[in-house]
């Protein structure tokens, strides 16, 4: 690999173009399936409003401070994830450790992007599969709603495609201009189709549920469900907000910038709540099963697939519309996040070996799309394994290393002059008395626990 002081030959790095194109763009790397799809079922598991107030506290005391600490590794050598880490480094064997958790991270999150684009397929196929209804293609919708090999590789094929072809436009012609298209619809559909449901039979007992927390469902693991929920939800640890916090300029307050990204992911898995959580009780008055005789979600980990359907077949002419727009929902998600997690690789691959962007696309995105057809041919074998390596120990562990590098490697001095510079009144606030000391002992601690959970 190049050294990383070599890679001012490469080609000229991208940038985004405004505040706001960065704020979009850092909001649909974070804002995913984790939002829309595991933050509402999270929260029905583990007692509703209860979940919901840990969860805000966690983003607050965990997710927050370790953006920001992401974000300025990225901002501080405006390099790739490899050479940004081994620029907080000081010596031989923690340039070392910096390389091998830099390489580590991007391997991580290619592996996620490999598992991811099957699932974003799957809602692909969902969303198609009314679409044909309404045409008179049955045996079509059928093929989509059905679990096979063929239509798992093709739609996975559709969403590597996509994200590919953003990736090769470049941070401000791509990532940044199709953010600015794609977060706004996301918005407009999750807010239109919250407020539908709201004013469904049944919603309002969902509502209740979701806002009236019950303290007696407080514990331990509702604790640490809402912390990994916050780590994962906001894409840290496996180098995605690195990158992105590498093409900010300089003159952004870095401290502020993060909280708005952190409140916009916040506020659409918050509004996602207001969706799906009243939808399952939509579907338990139109007689669908949701809660088993103990107390437990049923279909927890498809409930997309299985109890909201369920819920629009019952809804007669409006379902299979209902149905589209809310499958394209989470397509529109899944695709912000799957462009963040393609661009680190080839941010990396770019400069490290300086070459084209267009070429480190291709290629890639082609060698994850080859890893992702591994997985769907040997989907028993690989999928929970691949899962269950990158977002339950590769990521709080990368996470933990990243803060340690930032905070007991690099000198105080070099992190408090690359603040300033956005932030010119950084050294006397109330943000620089707490937030180093915080992520230096604090936050590894907490992530620790995670992992050891």
């Amino acid at each position: 690999m190049a050294d990383a002081s070599s890679v001012t030959n490469a080609p000229a790095r991208g940038r985004f173009s405004s505040r706001s194109g960065f704020i979009l763009a850092a909001a649909g790397s974070a804002i995913g399936l984790g939002n829309i799809w595991g933050f509402p079922t999270q929260a029905a598991q583990n007692g509703g409003g209860a979940f919901l107030l840990i969860y805000l506290a966690m983003v607050f005391v965990l997710a927050y401070p370790m953006l920001v600490a992401e974000l300025t590794i990225g901002r501080l050598s405006q390099q790739n994830p490899i050479s940004a880490l081994r620029n907080l480094a000081s010596g031989p064997q923690t340039r070392r450790i910096a390389t091998v958790g830099g390489a580590l991270g991007v391997c991580a999150l290619s592996l996620i992007l490999s598992f991811y684009a099957i699932v974003a397929g799957w809602l692909v196929a969902y969303m198609l599969a009314p679409v044909c209804q309404l045409l008179g293609l049955e045996e079509l919708a059928g093929w989509f709603t059905g679990f096979s090999s063929s239509r798992n590789l093709a739609m996975m094929l559709v969403i590597m495609l996509l994200t590919i072809l953003v990736v090769r436009d470049g941070v401000s012609s791509g990532i940044e201009r199709w953010s600015k298209r794609l977060m706004p619809t996301l918005l407009v559909l999750l807010v239109v189709l919250a407020v539908y449901i709201l004013n469904q039979p049944g919603a309002m007992t969902g509502l209740r549920m979701y806002l009236q927390p019950d303290f007696q469902q407080i514990s331990p693991d509702l604790f640490v469900n809402a912390m990994g929920q916050a780590f994962f939800s906001l894409s840290l640890g496996v180098t995605g907000m690195m990158v992105y916090g590498s093409y900010l300029a300089k003159q952004e307050n870095l401290p502020a910038t993060a909280a708005m990204v952190a409140g916009l992911d916040t506020l659409v898995a918050f509004i996602a709540g207001l969706l799906i959580i009243p939808a399952m009780f939509v579907a338990q008055q139109n007689g669908v099963t949701i809660y088993a005789a103990d107390g437990s979600l049923l279909s927890s980990d498809t409930l997309v697939f299985t109890v909201l359907p369920a819920m629009f077949d019952t809804m007669g002419s409006a379902g299979p519309f209902l149905a589209i727009g809310f499958f394209a929902l989470l397509t529109i998600a899944a695709i912000t996040s799957t462009i963040s997690m393609l661009e680190s690789p080839v941010n990396m691959a770019c400069e490290q070996f300086q070459q084209p962007r267009r070429k480190m696309s291709w290629l890639a995105g082609g060698l994850i799309t080859l890893v992702s057809a591994t997985v769907v041919l040997n989907f028993e074998a690989l999928f929970g394994l691949v899962i269950t390596a990158t977002t339950v120990y590769a990521q709080p562990l990368l996470g933990m290393l990243y803060a340690l590098l930032l905070m007991w490697v690099l000198k105080r001095d070099r992190l408090l002059n690359e603040l300033k510079q956005g932030f010119p009144e950084l050294e006397t606030s109330l943000f620089w008395k707490i937030w180093p000391w915080y992520v230096k002992f604090i936050c590894p601690l907490m992530i620790l626990l995670v992992f050891i959970h």
